[in-house]
């Protein structure tokens, strides 16, 4: 299977890198990832709807880029369905069987997901009510596709 993440913005802590990395190559037995990471817009306080509109629309130019007609889009949205790790592993597992073997996830930056990113996406998923910064969201959804291989493998993992 392909995962490639799609996310707004770099992550520049060392720490958030280094647990990144431990994920993806913890992830290279189980899967091919690629993470791609398009340019977030600057963003001022007490931004207009309007302005906030165009920053959205230009950061879901950039990431549309990188999905391909036959990537089955799953977007992380504060509105998705909440699944717990065992349900999000069968998920995965059942894409698979579907013969879906391209799936990309795509992380907003700090505005969130512009409208056509949203609209393009297959199926949207919400880890948390609680807002979360985009660079430790990659760190979770990474754990979390780890996780998911490990229960669908039957291997041990921690609880």
């Amino acid at each position: 299977m392909n995962i490639t993440i799609v996310c707004v913005g770099s992550v520049k802590e060392k720490f958030y890198r280094e647990a990144l990395a431990e994920y993806s190559k913890r992830l290279s037995r189980y899967c091919k990832l690629k993470i791609i990471e398009v340019n977030d817009e600057k963003t001022k306080e007490n931004l207009t709807e309007n302005e906030k509109s165009i920053i959205l629309h230009n950061e879901g130019s950039r990431i549309l880029k990188h999905i391909r007609e036959n990537d089955y889009v799953i977007s992380l949205e504060i509105l998705g369905e909440k699944l717990d790790s065992v349900q999000f592993s069968k998920k995965i597992e059942k894409l698979g069987l579907e013969g879906k073997s391209n799936i990309t996830f795509v992380i907003g930056g700090s505005l969130g997901l512009a409208p056509e990113i949203s609209n393009r996406a297959d199926y949207k998923i919400s880890f948390s009510d609680m807002t979360f910064p985009h660079q430790l969201m990659r760190v979770i959804l990474l754990e979390q596709v780890y996780r998911s291989y490990r229960i669908m493998k039957n291997e041990p993992y921690h609880k």
